[in-house]
Order: C-alpha cells, then structure tokens, then sequence
C-alpha cells in the first residue's frame, strides 16, 4: 500500500473540544465591531515579538483589542510557552503536553519591554500544572529581567491559580510586581462547564493571600459576561472580591472563539455594564473597568495610573 507523501496534519488546537456539537456563532452586535488591525505601529509591534520569539495572549486567546493596543505598542506578554495544561471552555489558547520553559526567555521579555519603551507592562502565561512551582520562577526571572531592562516600567502580572503549588504564590508576590492579577472568569455556578480544572474559593484565596502578603501591592480580578450568568450572581463575585480586599475589577463581554467554544447566552448592553461599574464603585473597588470590549489587560497602563491615583485619594480622605 502506497501511503500519500505531503505536509503533516496541524495538530488539533483544542482535542478536548472536538467531540463537543457545533454552538453557532451569533451575529456581534454593532457596539462589538472594531477594525482589522494593520496600522505600522500594529506591524512594528508584530515584527518585534517575532524577532524576540516571544508570545503574547493577545493573539493566542484571539482579543479583539490587537489592533488598538499594537497600534499603541501595547502588547501583553504570555510567558511559559502558547500551551495550556487546562482546557477552559471559553479559551482559545491551545491545549496539550507544553514544552519545558525556555530559560532565556525572562530576558528577551525585557528587551521586549525596554525596545517598546513602555511605562506599564502585563505578563501573563498558560497554565503549567506539569511543573512543581506552576511556572512562579519563571514569573519572578520575569519581573526582575523587566527591572533590569526598564526600571521605570510597572509591572502587572496576570497568573494562573497555582492549584496545589505550594509556595508559588509567595514565589511571586515576593519578586514585588506593581499588580496582581488572577481573574475569577465567572461565576461559581458556571465553573464546572467553564472553568472545570479551577477551583472558584481557591482563585478568591490566592487573591487575598497575595494582599495578605504584601498589602502595599494592588490586586486586581476579572469576569466575562454572558456565559450564562444572572445579575444576583455578578453582584455576589463583587461581594466576594471585596471581601478579599481586590482593589479593582474589570468585566467584559464574552466573546466565543470558535463553535466548539463554551456558547454565548447573550449580549450584554452598553447600558448594563455602565449598571455594573456603578454598583461595583458603590461596593468600595477602587477601580472598576466595566464594558462590551473590556478586557484584563486593555487600557492597563491608564487604568494603574487611575488604580494609583483612587489609593492616594482614599487615604488623603481617610485622613
């Protein structure tokens, strides 16, 4: 038997997902639409991460932001390789037997950092639950390559939950990041079909034990809507967050990647993520960054300066 010569097949980017049936895609709606990105700006920021082999979940979770934050030179790092140990049914990173971490790549992340000449910067990663720290070595090479390459530069960074890690969180917290960011995703109901490898009281810990740690650091947590959630639900993950003294919290819209994806139960309304930031304000975050197009990293840099200048002003009025 002769067997056909050719290309080898891609690898599936989501096995766990393809016995899953086809969820249709619904039309965006008109507050939803950007534009193709493909300003020099956008290029020129392209051109750098593929120079410095570096990967960014901006492209591997498909944000529909790129185009804006590049054209910014705005780009959020995804360190510790483009596979995820997880299978999340909501994320487009893809899902498999990752390689081992790439010892070089703190480095090239704070060239990165320095060639763009940012003021604030987000790191971010996939998930490794096959290593013993969960990648928190890795994160904190990181921070201190971007110290070393950028000074004046803050850094934000966005971690996975270090379930069963011990120490990891301490590992982190300790390399003194500007903010901390685990985002819960979504509500506690939902986390079974959403989020199914994490756990949602352990993610609310590991925000409150980081500003345990160091009260001086900012912690920050996001949520999608329009999984499938109701507004009592919403309110409640507020509730929680505070408790766990989260300084600020960003929600946006669900967006589905692909018809395997996690399905899209609805839209939410410009109007009602302007209701959600107002009662988010109200339960005391000292930021909330509440719309269709929000995401964890979009308009970080802005938001650590307003993060910044909402602490300074609580304690003045505290006295």
């Amino acid at each position: 038997m002769t067997i056909p010569s050719g290309p080898a097949a891609a690898p599936i980017r989501h096995p766990e997902k393809a016995h899953r049936p086809d969820s249709p895609i619904p039309r965006k709606p008109d507050w939803l639409r950007v534009k193709a990105p493909g300003a020099p700006e956008y290029l020129a920021t392209r051109r750098l991460m593929r120079e410095l082999h570096l990967n960014t979940v901006c492209e591997e979770a498909a944000c529909p932001n790129i185009g804006e934050c590049w054209q910014q030179k705005h780009a959020t790092v995804m360190i510790l390789g483009r596979v995820c140990t997880r299978a999340c049914a909501f994320c487009n990173v893809a899902t498999g037997r990752p390689n081992l971490p790439d010892r070089d790549e703190p480095q090239r992340v704070g060239e990165a950092v320095a060639a763009l000449g940012l003021a604030h910067v987000v790191v971010t990663s996939v998930d490794r639950d096959d290593l013993d720290d969960g990648g928190a070595r890795h994160f904190a090479r990181t921070i201190v390559a971007i110290r070393a390459a950028a000074p004046a530069t803050t850094i934000e960074v966005l971690t996975p939950d270090f379930l069963h890690k011990e120490g990891a969180l301490e590992t982190v917290v300790a390399a003194r990041p500007d903010v901390f960011n685990h985002n819960l995703e979504t509500v506690p109901r939902l986390y079974a079909e959403v989020r199914p490898g994490a756990r949602y009281f352990h993610s609310l810990r590991l925000l409150d034990q980081a500003k345990r740690l160091d009260p001086a650091l900012f912690t920050k947590s996001g949520i999608m809507v329009g999984l499938g959630e109701d507004k009592t639900e919403v309110l409640q993950v507020m509730d929680d967050l505070r408790s766990a003294q989260v300084d600020f919290l960003t929600i946006g819209q669900y967006l589905q990647p692909t018809a395997k994806h996690h399905a899209i139960a609805r839209f939410m309304t410009p109007e009602e993520f302007a209701v959600y930031k107002s009662l988010g304000l109200g339960r005391g975050f000292l930021l909330v960054a509440a719309s269709p197009l929000t995401r964890s990293s979009y308009h970080a840099g802005g938001d650590f300066a307003r993060l910044r200048a909402a602490r300074i002003a609580k304690l003045a009025a505290a006295g």
